[in-house]
Protein backbone atom coordinates (compact mmCIF):
# COMPACT_ATOMS: atom_id res chain seq x y z
CA UNK A 1 0.00 0.00 0.00
CA UNK A 2 1.68 3.48 -1.17
CA UNK A 3 0.78 6.62 0.57
CA UNK A 4 -0.31 7.76 -2.92
CA UNK A 5 -3.45 5.19 -3.12
CA UNK A 6 -5.02 5.34 0.56
CA UNK A 7 -5.32 8.19 3.43
CA UNK A 8 -5.93 6.91 6.73
CA UNK A 9 -8.11 9.11 9.38
CA UNK A 10 -9.34 8.65 12.62
CA UNK A 11 -12.84 9.36 12.84
CA UNK A 12 -14.51 5.76 11.16
CA UNK A 13 -12.41 4.47 14.50
CA UNK A 14 -13.60 6.51 17.59
CA UNK A 15 -17.38 6.01 16.18
CA UNK A 16 -19.72 2.89 17.35
CA UNK A 17 -20.83 0.79 13.94
CA UNK A 18 -24.85 0.18 13.34
CA UNK A 19 -26.36 -2.99 14.04
CA UNK A 20 -25.06 -5.74 12.09
CA UNK A 21 -21.76 -3.71 10.08
CA UNK A 22 -18.14 -5.07 10.33
CA UNK A 23 -15.42 -3.27 12.03
CA UNK A 24 -14.01 -0.11 10.96
CA UNK A 25 -10.93 -1.29 9.45
CA UNK A 26 -12.81 -3.88 7.56
CA UNK A 27 -15.48 -1.44 6.27
CA UNK A 28 -12.57 0.88 5.20
CA UNK A 29 -10.59 -1.88 3.38
CA UNK A 30 -13.82 -3.05 1.31
CA UNK A 31 -13.90 0.65 0.66
CA UNK A 32 -11.35 0.41 -1.38
CA UNK A 33 -11.95 -3.02 -3.01
CA UNK A 34 -8.85 -4.86 -0.73
CA UNK A 35 -9.51 -7.24 2.51
CA UNK A 36 -8.86 -5.91 5.85
CA UNK A 37 -8.28 -8.40 8.77
CA UNK A 38 -6.87 -8.39 12.18
CA UNK A 39 -5.66 -11.23 14.34
CA UNK A 40 -5.82 -11.10 18.05
CA UNK A 41 -2.46 -12.28 19.24
CA UNK A 42 -3.35 -11.82 23.19
CA UNK A 43 -5.60 -10.60 25.54
CA UNK A 44 -6.31 -9.91 28.97
CA UNK A 45 -4.80 -8.33 32.47
CA UNK A 46 -1.24 -7.08 32.30
CA UNK A 47 0.41 -4.23 34.72
CA UNK A 48 0.04 -0.87 32.76
CA UNK A 49 3.10 -0.12 31.32
CA UNK A 50 4.56 3.41 32.21
CA UNK A 51 3.55 5.06 28.69
CA UNK A 52 0.08 3.66 29.75
CA UNK A 53 -0.04 4.24 33.08
CA UNK A 54 0.38 8.28 31.97
CA UNK A 55 -2.12 8.31 29.81
CA UNK A 56 -4.51 6.65 31.49
CA UNK A 57 -3.92 8.52 34.73
CA UNK A 58 -3.12 5.60 36.80
CA UNK A 59 -0.21 4.11 38.72
CA UNK A 60 2.10 2.15 36.80
CA UNK A 61 2.06 -1.19 37.05
CA UNK A 62 -1.71 -1.07 38.34
CA UNK A 63 -3.48 -3.68 36.58
CA UNK A 64 -5.27 -2.95 32.83
CA UNK A 65 -6.88 -5.04 29.90
CA UNK A 66 -5.03 -5.22 26.92
CA UNK A 67 -5.73 -6.42 23.31
CA UNK A 68 -2.67 -6.96 20.99
CA UNK A 69 -3.64 -7.36 17.05
CA UNK A 70 -1.79 -7.50 14.18
CA UNK A 71 -3.42 -5.55 11.75
CA UNK A 72 -3.26 -7.12 8.03
CA UNK A 73 -4.38 -5.99 4.73
CA UNK A 74 -5.22 -8.36 1.94
CA UNK A 75 -3.13 -10.72 4.55
CA UNK A 76 0.06 -8.90 5.15
CA UNK A 77 0.58 -7.35 8.35
CA UNK A 78 0.30 -3.48 7.88
CA UNK A 79 -0.13 -2.55 12.16
CA UNK A 80 0.67 -3.83 15.23
CA UNK A 81 -2.00 -2.44 17.61
CA UNK A 82 -1.81 -3.09 21.26
CA UNK A 83 -5.37 -1.18 23.28
CA UNK A 84 -5.37 -0.83 26.74
CA UNK A 85 -8.62 -0.66 28.83
CA UNK A 86 -9.17 0.46 32.57
CA UNK A 87 -10.31 -3.00 34.05
CA UNK A 88 -13.60 -0.89 35.75
CA UNK A 89 -14.34 -0.85 31.97
CA UNK A 90 -13.18 -4.16 30.35
CA UNK A 91 -12.72 -6.95 33.18
CA UNK A 92 -15.08 -9.70 32.74
CA UNK A 93 -15.96 -8.32 29.00
CA UNK A 94 -15.55 -9.43 25.37
CA UNK A 95 -12.57 -6.85 25.46
CA UNK A 96 -10.87 -8.83 27.46
CA UNK A 97 -10.73 -11.98 25.46
CA UNK A 98 -9.51 -13.27 21.87
CA UNK A 99 -12.21 -13.66 19.80
CA UNK A 100 -13.49 -11.08 17.11
CA UNK A 101 -15.71 -8.97 18.41
CA UNK A 102 -18.75 -7.81 15.71
CA UNK A 103 -18.53 -4.30 15.12
CA UNK A 104 -15.37 -3.56 16.97
CA UNK A 105 -14.52 -2.75 20.27
CA UNK A 106 -15.78 0.94 20.03
CA UNK A 107 -19.11 -0.80 19.41
CA UNK A 108 -18.83 -3.14 22.64
CA UNK A 109 -17.91 -0.16 24.67
CA UNK A 110 -21.13 2.19 23.69
CA UNK A 111 -23.56 -0.77 24.38
CA UNK A 112 -21.61 -1.37 27.78
CA UNK A 113 -22.55 2.81 28.10
CA UNK A 114 -18.63 4.12 27.29
CA UNK A 115 -19.43 6.63 24.79
CA UNK A 116 -15.78 8.14 23.58
CA UNK A 117 -16.36 12.18 23.03
CA UNK A 118 -12.29 13.27 22.83
CA UNK A 119 -9.71 11.82 21.31
CA UNK A 120 -5.96 12.72 21.58
CA UNK A 121 -3.53 11.14 19.38
CA UNK A 122 0.53 11.68 19.10
CA UNK A 123 2.75 10.49 15.85
CA UNK A 124 6.26 10.19 16.35
CA UNK A 125 8.74 8.46 13.89
CA UNK A 126 11.40 6.18 14.50
CA UNK A 127 12.59 2.49 13.92
CA UNK A 128 10.91 -0.46 14.72
CA UNK A 129 12.39 -3.07 17.78
CA UNK A 130 13.24 -6.27 16.31
CA UNK A 131 10.22 -7.84 16.97
CA UNK A 132 8.16 -5.28 15.33
CA UNK A 133 10.41 -6.15 12.43
CA UNK A 134 10.04 -9.16 12.46
CA UNK A 135 6.23 -9.55 12.32
CA UNK A 136 5.73 -6.22 9.98
CA UNK A 137 8.30 -7.77 7.87
CA UNK A 138 10.16 -4.82 7.31
CA UNK A 139 14.10 -3.81 7.27
CA UNK A 140 16.29 -2.70 9.84
CA UNK A 141 16.44 0.76 8.45
CA UNK A 142 13.00 1.51 7.52
CA UNK A 143 11.20 3.65 9.96
CA UNK A 144 7.62 3.15 11.71
CA UNK A 145 4.87 5.76 12.66
CA UNK A 146 4.48 5.77 16.39
CA UNK A 147 0.54 6.36 16.94
CA UNK A 148 -1.02 6.82 20.72
CA UNK A 149 -4.41 7.57 21.15
CA UNK A 150 -6.37 8.40 23.61
CA UNK A 151 -10.00 8.29 24.26
CA UNK A 152 -11.97 10.52 26.96
CA UNK A 153 -16.00 10.41 28.04
CA UNK A 154 -17.77 13.30 28.29
CA UNK A 155 -16.20 13.53 31.82
CA UNK A 156 -12.86 13.62 30.52
CA UNK A 157 -11.84 10.14 32.03
CA UNK A 158 -9.45 8.00 29.89
CA UNK A 159 -11.67 4.77 28.16
CA UNK A 160 -8.75 3.49 26.16
CA UNK A 161 -5.06 3.74 25.10
CA UNK A 162 -4.46 2.81 21.61
CA UNK A 163 -0.52 2.42 20.56
CA UNK A 164 -0.11 1.45 17.37
CA UNK A 165 2.89 0.83 15.25
CA UNK A 166 3.13 1.12 11.25
CA UNK A 167 5.23 0.83 8.56
CA UNK A 168 5.74 4.70 7.41
CA UNK A 169 6.58 4.02 4.09
CA UNK A 170 3.41 2.30 3.61
CA UNK A 171 0.76 5.35 5.44
CA UNK A 172 -0.20 8.36 5.06
CA UNK A 173 -2.61 10.08 8.50
CA UNK A 174 -4.91 12.91 7.70
CA UNK A 175 -6.13 14.84 10.08
CA UNK A 176 -9.48 17.28 9.96
CA UNK A 177 -10.10 19.83 12.27
CA UNK A 178 -13.11 21.78 12.84
CA UNK A 179 -13.44 25.01 14.28
CA UNK A 180 -16.42 26.81 15.82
Amino acid sequence: MGTSDWVSTSMPYLTPRGQGQADAWSGEAVGHGRRGTQRVVQAGEVPAPGQVAELLGIAEGRPVVVRRRVIELDGEPCELTDTYYPVGIARDTRLAGTAKIRGGAVTLLAELGYVGVRVREDVMAGLPRPDERETLRTGPDEPVLRLARVTFDADDRPLQVDLMTMPAHRRRLRYEIRIG
